[in-house]
């Protein structure tokens, strides 16, 4: 498949620009736990036509205040939050850098909007979008509402849910000990979703170019 014959990023997900996100928390609840990393990955088409990692933009972001810190939490991510290396930034500093980039590329590719892709998105997303509304930015680049999940795409291609084991099925080379940072974790999400993408399009072909949305139906 040549890159003339495949649509670009414009037109493959209905003018929204995939975008990989993980993030890492103190917590599962975005109102409450703090945020504490976001790694984004940008996507691009090879010139033969495949979808592959382009461009990393990740941060380490200080606890909001009045945050709550799970223990448990921490102990799983091995995060600490108030470390002096971690050269984190305010969550508003944060967001702003890696929105910035996700604009650009938007307006690069000819897309819309940016559509976060990510391994159980909804939660990444609420994050996302919790955090926004904290620190009042109005331009969030992200859909609202809408996600590419690699939990379901991987449970299709694979049989599998689990990040690890899903990456690990499609050939990816897993470190246990580097995952469960958000650079890592967002990486190898990109992978594993182009690597689906690819599959797809390579076996069944590109869908077809949709140049505007279906009438809705008559009640």
């Amino acid at each position: 498949m040549t890159n003339d014959q495949s649509p670009p990023l414009a037109t493959r997900f209905r003018g929204y620009l995939p975008v990989v996100i993980d993030v890492e928390t103190a917590g599962f609840n975005a109102q409450t736990d703090a945020l504490l990393e976001v790694a984004a990955v940008l996507l691009k088409v090879s010139p033969d036509g495949m979808l592959e990692p382009d461009q990393t933009i990740a941060h380490h972001i200080v606890p909001f205040e009045g945050a709550n810190l799970e223990a448990a939490a921490l102990a799983f991510n091995g995060i600490d939050p108030y470390h002096p290396f971690r050269m984190a930034l305010p969550e508003k500093e944060a967001l702003n850098a890696i929105f910035k980039p996700i604009r650009t590329a938007i307006k690069a590719h000819g897309c819309t909007r940016a559509i976060l892709v990510g391994h159980n998105a909804t939660f990444d997303l609420s994050f996302i979008n919790t955090a926004v509304a904290r620190t009042k930015i109005k331009r969030n680049p992200f859909h609202p509402f809408s996600t590419l999940d690699t939990v379901s795409l991987s449970a299709l291609a694979y049989g599998q849910t689990v990040l690890a084991r899903a990456a690990t099925a499609s050939g990816i080379k897993w470190d246990g000990k580097a995952a469960h940072s958000a650079i890592y974790d967002a990486e190898r999400t990109a992978e594993l979703f182009c690597d689906i993408v690819n599959q797809w399009d390579s076996k069944i072909g590109t869908p077809a170019v949709i140049v505007s949305d279906p009438p809705a139906p008559s009640e």
